[in-house]
């Protein structure tokens, strides 16, 4: 889809449809062109009310999409609307309304975004094609439109590389397995990808859990490294991706396993981040750690009691292998550490219990230092990749001690489960701000929650980290040299967003 941004008013685009937000000023100001009959068919989008077009305008429909409020959420789903409804048209154009409580720039970001996930169909498998999005989608009456077009371009970027995250977890587990993750990684422009064996590698709790299955694991390395990037920040973003989760010996039930293809959400939201930053060519150097693998029944597959030990020479006793999650994330963790980083993060659809008491909505966010993760939190919030902190506290850690080995995977008690993960993978975190995203809720959705995704996989994760990444960039700019110089910037942006 192209994306084009103008100056002209909605009346003098050619368009097969002009959409306009049904309570909008801009449908009070077209309606006398159509004798009265915009206003009233406003009055009846649910959620889109379609107008044919005369002689009034260029466009030759206008399609009026009701919103329950005024921003960017609103109209990434209307957007989004607009488009899904309308497959296979040659130009969707939208009028950008000056009377919105909401700055113009914010308006162009929410529609683009919402355009390019609209234009998304999980049904690449099908025998029959799906229809395409519209070939082009345009911005009109955009007052700065050479600013606008920049915005514009950037939010298209992020979009497009959100929806390969979907395509991704959308995928299915006997297509997007460990070693087809690999190809995708080293087919991404401008990143240096590298292709680990987690035995060659010493990563023995990766190996562990991929022991298990014929799809042998393995570690996905992939660099940003702009020139110039020299000096500190450098962000490490580590993704949980089990292709494939059977729960191991502890079998999942048959309401849960048939979600289980999107157990590697976390591992798609780095690559395609990862993507999106290349091709943004943001000044900041970021590596992403992807551990991938399949967590199955088998001759060699992890049992309960077992003992095994990590890459940081820490052992851990197996008392439930379908904690498999964060055994490899540790040695993923363990090995982003080793890579210079002064900020991580690691996001992982990690526990059920983060679905089941935040929803489909929020991720949850840990971290070893407040300021990294509330700057984390505010990134989410501000993009629409919504976030939540959570408490961690030092007397969590009894709760996976071991009598046999250092630590144990599990507490064994029925409460806490989030927090218990979170705890156990902060000893493999290492000293620098360290932050955990147990996204689980919003990264695969059963249903159509009302936004611009609908039911299926949502890309969760993607825009939040290109936001995080972005800030640590203007942080460098301010000439930020440490982590907690950068810290410190991202709280002056934090502030002088909120004025």
């Amino acid at each position: 889809m192209n994306i084009e941004v103008t100056a002209a008013p909605p009346t003098e685009v050619e368009a097969d449809v002009l959409a306009l937000v049904a309570g909008s000023l801009q449908v009070r100001r077209l309606d006398p062109l159509f004798e009265g009959r915009l206003v009233p068919s406003a009055a009846d989008a649910d959620p889109i009310a379609v107008v044919h077009v005369g002689r009034e305008l260029r466009a030759r429909r206008i399609a009026l999409v009701a919103t329950d409020e005024v921003d960017p959420e609103d109209l990434r789903t209307a957007a989004a609307r607009v488009v899904r409804a309308n497959r296979g048209a040659g130009t969707i154009a939208w009028a950008v309304d000056d009377t919105l409580p909401m700055a113009g720039y914010r308006q162009v970001q929410a529609v683009v975004e919402g355009a390019i996930f609209g234009s998304y169909d999980a049904g690449r498998w099908k025998s029959a094609p799906p229809a395409s999005g519209p070939e082009r989608f345009v911005v009109c009456g955009a007052d700065d439109e050479k600013e606008l077009r920049d915005v514009a371009k950037r939010a298209e970027v992020v979009a497009r590389w959100t929806n390969v995250a979907r395509e991704l977890v959308d995928g299915p587990p006997n297509v997007v397995t460990p070693a087809a993750l690999a190809e995708r990684a080293d087919t991404i422009p401008g990143l240096q990808a590298e292709v680990l064996d987690p035995v060659a590698a010493g990563l023995p709790a990766l190996a562990a859990v991929g022991g298990s299955s014929a799809q042998a694991p393995r570690l996905l390395v992939v660099r940003h490294e702009p020139e110039g990037a020299t000096v500190p920040p450098r962000l490490a973003l580590v993704g949980k991706a089990v292709t494939f989760d059977a729960g191991g010996y502890f079998l999942k039930p048959q309401s849960d396993i048939v979600r289980q293809k999107g157990d590697m959400a976390g591992g798609a939201a780095v690559l395609a981040t990862l993507g999106a930053i290349a091709e943004l060519g943001l000044p900041v150097a970021v590596v992403g750690v992807v551990a991938a693998c399949e967590n199955m029944i088998g001759a060699d597959a992890i049992r309960p009691s077992d003992v095994i030990t990590t890459a940081a020479g820490i052992t851990v006793e197996v008392t439930n292998p379908d904690a498999e999650g964060r055994l490899i994330l540790a040695d993923a963790l363990w090995y982003a550490r080793h890579q210079g980083a002064t900020h991580v993060i690691d996001l992982a659809t990690l526990t059920g219990a983060m679905r089941a008491g935040m929803g489909d909505l929020f991720g949850g966010v840990f971290g070893n230092d407040d300021n990294w993760r509330d700057a984390i939190v505010d990134a989410g919030t501000a993009v629409g990749d919504y976030a939540w902190p959570w408490p961690m506290h030092r007397r969590y850690q009894r709760l996976i001690e071991s009598r046999v080995a250092d630590v144990r995977n599990t507490s064994g008690r029925p409460y806490g489960y989030p927090i218990t993960a979170a705890t156990f993978l902060e000893r493999f975190a290492g000293a620098a701000p360290w932050a955990h995203i147990d996204m689980l809720g919003p990264a695969l959705l059963d249903d159509d929650r009302g936004d611009a995704f609908g039911a299926g996989a949502t890309g969760y994760g993607v825009r939040l980290l290109v936001e995080v990444a972005s800030r640590l960039a203007d942080a460098v700019r301010r000439g930020a040299r440490t982590p907690e110089d950068s810290l410190e910037a991202f709280r002056r942006q934090q502030s002088e967003d909120d004025d």
